[in-house]
């Protein structure tokens, strides 16, 4: 009761630091040039200030180095939790520190990722938040390789970091979807995953308080943006604090992380199928992301965000009843889910205009004109083969 107490107090210090922090950082990236300026691919019309996840990342920080220690003390002797967050705090620090210089000098693709890589091995070598070993549904309990357990650790926090860096592009996007999943994970990982301990809820809670205290700067109209310093910063500790829970994961533990972030991931696996398809580089930006879609499809900026907003609470819930259902039962449930998500997409148009298979198989079910007006197409290109084969015979 007394730990509940000093916790919560110590949560509404956090969101007051991060709240009475934004104002000075946004001055702080004024001068030094982390600046957002308006493109053709960028929301903003007029320059704004960048890099605003510096105050998420310093309350988050001061909490856990300073305040953090004391009131776990009630618990556990205090060393103990500055040595469980410390490597998180330094790796998390590197991101930082990338993310920052590409706010203020844009760099490379591949710089960021080497910044990121890095942060990953110091996870790796100096936590448990790693891959193991994973429980298959037939082949039951599969030990990996330290080279293997190293590179699906890297691989996941690429993947999440880059995932959730990709959907920042509209004001609050990505700090709104961060606290709805650190939320549901931090439940889940409290009343599902026993390999999740006391110490990952504080810090996921933590780091929420530190959003909250950013976010009404950030929403819509923005006054800062978090930039790739936030971005890249929240999408880390996303990846790595949902590895918590994929110590020696069965195979619904590592589906539930990727159901929570359903969001960022199903774009980022989107956006790369949809430059494929165009032969572009994956990497190459454009603005068919949803959010983008979302706007072009009449919604307003804040109405495109709480859209978003909403769908990362179904893809939430979802990952709660998956914890509670059968193993059929959770199999239907991600099958509607994967089906839901492709009728989504082709919707708003994610692919393009033109690819939308499953609207086209649907309405050749459900709609006799439209399936005689396909076969009389079909058979006209059938026939206009022929005869050019025929002609050239």
């Amino acid at each position: 009761m007394q730990f509940t107490f000093y916790f919560l107090i110590t949560l509404l210090i956090t969101f007051l630091i991060s709240l009475g922090l934004t104002p000075i950082v946004k001055l702080i990236v004024i001068k030094i040039g982390a600046v957002d300026m308006p493109n053709e691919r960028r929301i903003n019309k007029v320059p704004m200030p960048s890099a605003g996840g510096l105050a998420i990342f310093i309350a988050f920080t001061l909490s856990c180095l300073v305040i953090l220690p004391k009131i776990v003390g009630v618990v556990v002797p205090n060393i103990t939790f500055l040595k469980y967050i410390s490597p998180y705090i330094i790796a998390s620090s590197l991101v930082v520190i990338t993310g920052l210089v590409d706010d203020i000098k844009e760099i490379s693709p591949k710089q960021k990722t080497f910044g990121i890589v890095v942060a990953g091995l110091i996870i790796w070598f100096f936590t448990k938040a790693r891959f193991d070993s994973m429980t298959l549904p037939i082949l039951g309990l599969v030990k990996f390789d330290w080279w293997l357990s190293l590179l699906l650790t890297i691989i996941w926090i690429l993947s999440l970091t880059n995932a959730v860096n990709l959907m920042d592009g509209l004001d609050g996007l990505v700090s709104g979807v961060s606290i709805i999943s650190l939320t549901t994970i931090g439940i889940i990982g409290y009343f599902f995953l026993g390999e999740i301990n006391v110490y990952v809820s504080i810090a996921i809670f933590t780091l929420i308080a530190a959003i909250l205290g950013f976010l009404p700067y950030n929403f819509n109209p923005a006054k800062i943006y978090l930039g790739d310093t936030g971005a890249l910063f929240l999408g880390f500790m996303i990846s790595v604090v949902s590895l918590q829970g994929l110590k020696n994961a069965t195979f619904v533990a590592v589906l539930t992380p990727m159901l929570i972030f359903g969001v960022p991931i199903t774009d980022t696996v989107f956006a790369i199928i949809r430059r494929k398809l165009n032969n572009q580089s994956i990497t190459s930006p454009d603005r068919m992301h949803l959010h983008h879609r979302l706007i072009s499809l009449g919604f307003s900026h804040r109405g495109a965000v709480l859209m978003i907003y909403a769908i990362t609470l179904i893809f939430s819930f979802i990952a709660l009843l998956i914890n509670v259902s059968s193993r059929l039962g959770a199999s239907m449930l991600l099958v509607a889910s994967l089906i839901g998500v492709e009728l989504f997409a082709e919707m708003v148009g994610i692919f393009g205009e033109k690819r939308t298979p499953l609207l086209k198989l649907m309405k050749l079910l459900g709609n006799p004109k439209y399936r005689h007006f396909m076969i009389a197409q079909h058979r006209i290109r059938r026939n206009k083969k022929r005869a050019e084969k025929n002609k050239d015979n």
